[in-house]
Order: structure tokens, then C-alpha cells, then sequence
């Protein structure tokens, strides 16, 4: 992976004890709207650690296979990801 190690390991962590925080929250039983809004904390935080993985992915491995004259195989698989992107 060519992203930078740190931030993507330091947003998962923080990622991971707001889930734990939340999992917290349903067993207390906690208001509803109070748990969507850490859903959704959490979610916007999991997105960004995967737009930084993925633009790194796109500035090495797909720069490269460009550069190489062979981008097809990037392509297809950056066009599956869309795809489930979209899902």
C-alpha cells in the first residue's frame, strides 16, 4: 500500500473506537438520532482512509501502469471499484 501508513492507521483506530463508542450506545439503549449521528461520524471517517488509499493507488500503481503502456488492467479494476462504490 503506498499510502501514508500513519493516517490510514491513526482514522481506523479513531474509526474503531467510535465503533466500540456506538456498539456502547445500543447497549445502553442510548436515543436513536445520538447513534446515527456516530454512524455517520464513523462513516465519513472510513471515507476519507479509503479516498486517501485510493488516490495513492491512483498516483503509483495506476501512474505506473500508464507509464508502462499498460493501463488496462488498472482501468478494469478502478471500474469494478466505481461499481461498488455505486452500490
Amino acid at each position: 500500500m503506498k499510502a501514508d501508513h500513519d493516517q490510514v492507521t491513526r482514522l481506523l483506530k479513531t474509526a474503531r473506537g467510535q465503533i466500540d463508542g456506538i456498539l456502547k450506545m445500543v447497549e445502553e439503549d442510548r436515543y436513536c438520532l445520538d447513534v446515527s449521528n456516530q454512524l455517520m461520524a464513523t462513516q465519513s471517517i472510513l471515507k476519507k482512509a479509503n479516498r486517501m488509499v485510493l488516490k495513492a493507488h491512483m498516483n503509483s500503481c495506476v501512474r505506473q501502469a500508464v507509464a508502462s503502456g499498460d493501463p488496462e488492467e488498472k482501468l478494469n479494476e478502478l471500474a469494478v471499484l466505481l461499481d461498488k462504490l455505486a452500490d
